[in-house]
């Protein structure tokens, strides 16, 4: 019996060996990472970078919506229990030497004069005020050195996305560069030419091969080439900075992490902070303004002094206390963009793990001729629906506007149904549901956040939700970005 005993352990502990060997399949037996045994490749992988200027927010369960009624009474956050992932968030806001970089990018390689650097800049013109003497900021606030950490505003929902889609190329080009992978290039881009800036879908969709460097070893006996592009399966390239959800930034702005015990909240937040004030308890700073906002009409900084919460306008990023996430200012100083599409009744349709309104799921359009993806003058794959009725799962939805089911079950705005004789597309639904002379909601309507230098308290609470068209842009709404985590979602403190 001992002898059984004897063997069984070493057994286990065999089987156990042989599962940390990284270098040899469980299933099979085969080494990895050999040209002889058919080039299968296993990456040693320990966890995600964390990309420039990102904390990263562990993820959990949370109540998502509004703590006290709206001043407006627009009912149209009731509270309701969601869980989201682990993900990455900007430290503090994007600033206006950040914009001004990514401007200074576009205008050198395509010229100021291209439209992608016009559309690209922001309105300086939302300081302007018939009524007021706010004419200096048109012209400084954006380039002017003493406010280049402040945040960056007159940013349209679409120039706050298209700044995420740079900075994702940007940052994983510098990636590819530090390897050996990739060599700086600083050309101006002519597309008629066949040159692009580096774009990250782009190249791992297959484009422009001839373009880069392909320096990881390729394994694949039968390839042709020795070596072979970078594949997102490789971990070395980030995921994409994008615009956060609405559900991401409400959870990353209560930041309840620092006020339960054993999954128990034991005082529900108001603010991005504990109580229901605007002061700072602590006694070495008593007193002092723990965020930028208007706390009355006309009076946007209080009594110069000690009292002062120190800024008429906005701020420099970095001011005031950070939450429990680490994050600055999700409360005063700039409202901020987040991805979602406005409805007053999305906590009816939305799922309670991420919840997100606003999904259009596209594919790379790839040339018939090449077979390679088409590009953009950025370098960006055009992308097309995607209208896949052969799968299995599938089932036509209108992702933004209603919820997701079978053709059958999407009813008109007159309450007809539509059945396979009378199949609807996004947008007409869309202009029933939703008609200019009913309503000012529709697709191009996205939620901001979070309060400013020119809102009341109110606007503090993180559940407060407002909306604006996607192109429109004024001198209170700014941005950050955030990015998905891959992999595990816990976070090691």
């Amino acid at each position: 019996m001992r002898a059984y005993k004897n063997v069984l352990f070493f057994a286990v502990v065999a089987f156990i060996f042989a599962s940390c060997n990284e270098e040899v399949s469980r299933t099979t037996g085969w080494e990895y990472n050999k040209a002889e045994n058919g080039g299968f490749t296993k990456v040693d992988y320990k966890e995600q970078k964390t990309g420039p200027g990102l904390r990263l927010i562990e993820g959990g369960t949370f109540t998502m919506g509004s703590t006290k009624p709206s001043p407006l009474k627009n009912y149209d956050n009731k509270p309701r229990k969601v869980t989201v992932q682990t993900f990455y968030m900007d430290e503090t806001e994007v600033r206006n030497i950040d914009y001004v970089e990514y401007l200074y990018w576009l205008g050198r390689v395509y010229g100021r004069d291209d439209p992608l650097y016009q559309e690209a800049l922001p309105d300086t013109m939302v300081w302007r005020d018939r009524m007021a003497y706010n004419e200096p900021l048109t012209k400084l606030y954006l380039r002017h050195p003493a406010f280049q950490n402040y945040p960056v505003v007159g940013v349209s929902w679409e120039q706050a996305s298209d700044y995420c889609v740079w900075r994702s190329d940007r940052v994983n080009e510098k990636i590819l560069v530090e390897k050996g992978i990739l060599e700086w290039n600083t050309e101006e881009a002519n597309p008629e030419q066949g040159k692009y800036p580096f774009s990250t879908k782009a190249y791992l969709s297959g484009a422009y091969k001839d373009m880069v460097n392909q320096g990881l070893p390729n394994l694949d006996p039968t390839a042709e080439s020795e070596t072979r592009p970078v594949r997102m399966e490789d971990g070395i390239l980030l995921p994409n900075y994008r615009l956060p959800t609405e559900a991401e930034w409400e959870y990353a702005a209560l930041a309840q992490v620092g006020n339960t015990v054993n999954e128990r909240v034991y005082q529900r937040k108001f603010y991005p902070w504990d109580g229901n004030y605007v002061r700072n308890p602590d006694k070495s700073n008593y007193g002092e303004m723990l965020a930028n906002f208007k706390r009355a009409r006309g009076d946007y900084a209080g009594v110069a002094g000690d009292l002062n919460d120190g800024a008429v306008i906005t701020e420099e990023v970095g001011s005031y206390w950070p939450n429990d996430f680490g994050l600055y200012n999700m409360a005063g100083n700039v409202a901020e963009w987040v991805q979602d599409v406005y409805r007053p009744m999305s906590h009816q349709d939305v799922a309670d793990l991420q919840p997100f309104r606003g999904n259009v799921f596209k594919e790379p359009k790839v040339d018939p001729n090449t077979g390679e993806p088409e590009l953009d003058r950025m370098g960006h794959a055009k992308k097309e629906k995607i209208d896949n009725v052969q799968r299995q799962n599938y089932q036509r939805a209108n992702n933004i506007n209603y919820k997701d089911g079978d053709e059958i079950s999407l009813q008109s705005f007159e309450g007809e149904g539509a059945g396979e004789d009378q199949q609807q597309d996004d947008q007409s639904l869309t202009k029933q549901m939703y008609k200019p002379e009913r309503s000012l909601i529709s697709d191009e309507t996205r939620v901001y956040k979070g309060g400013s230098w020119q809102d009341p308290p109110y606007y503090l609470n993180p559940g407060a939700r407002r909306f604006l068209k996607q192109t429109m842009s004024t001198n209170y709404i700014g941005f950050r970005c955030a990015m998905t985590r891959v992999g595990s979602t816990q976070v090691n403190r």
